[in-house]
């Protein structure tokens, strides 16, 4: 067995609360000292939130090569979006100042308890497929084999997803 081999990670950044460029920024810097270095980054998009009424996202898509396993990579994106102020209130979708997901990790299917990989929802969010796509069009689901561009063509959501000039 192969100790400390990399491990491409595919993960879905977003807030809509406070300085969303500023957090944003301050979240990918934690996350290059923490899980890794981020080698790919789509444009930054704002989208209307999705699954609730509030003021619209800020969206990022980035590709982190780590050693770390998923577990203890979503250790570490939900420290980050904790110390960025990120609150759980409940359940339902809610404004937020951090929020990041893992789509990806490899080409794994990791089921458990706490950690769903493939990202469950990544199929019926435009704002995760379109930043996706721009920068990992051909990439294969590892359960559906749909490549993520296969996914947006066939996604029903209609909320607007529009780069923002940073």
């Amino acid at each position: 067995q192969i100790y400390n081999s990399m491990h491409r990670l595919f993960l879905i950044l977003g807030g809509n609360v406070g300085d969303r460029q500023k957090i944003l920024e301050t979240a990918k810097s934690m996350i290059e000292l923490r899980l890794g270095r981020i080698e790919v980054q789509s444009a930054v998009y704002q989208t209307e939130a999705w699954g609730f009424e509030s003021s619209p996202f800020l969206n990022q898509v980035v590709v982190v090569d780590t050693v770390l396993t998923s577990a203890k990579a979503l250790d570490e994106v939900q420290a980050i979006e904790n110390e960025l102020g990120r609150k759980r209130l409940g359940e339902g979708y809610q404004a937020r100042t951090m929020d990041i997901d893992i789509l990806f990790y490899d080409d794994c299917q990791i089921l458990t308890e706490t950690l769903q990989i493939p990202h469950p929802r990544i199929a019926s969010r435009r704002f995760v497929l379109v930043p996706l796509c721009e920068i990992a069009a051909q990439k294969k689901h590892p359960v559906t084999g749909l490549t993520v561009n296969e996914m947006l063509l066939q996604c029903s959501d209609t909320l607007e997803v529009k780069p923002v000039e940073m």
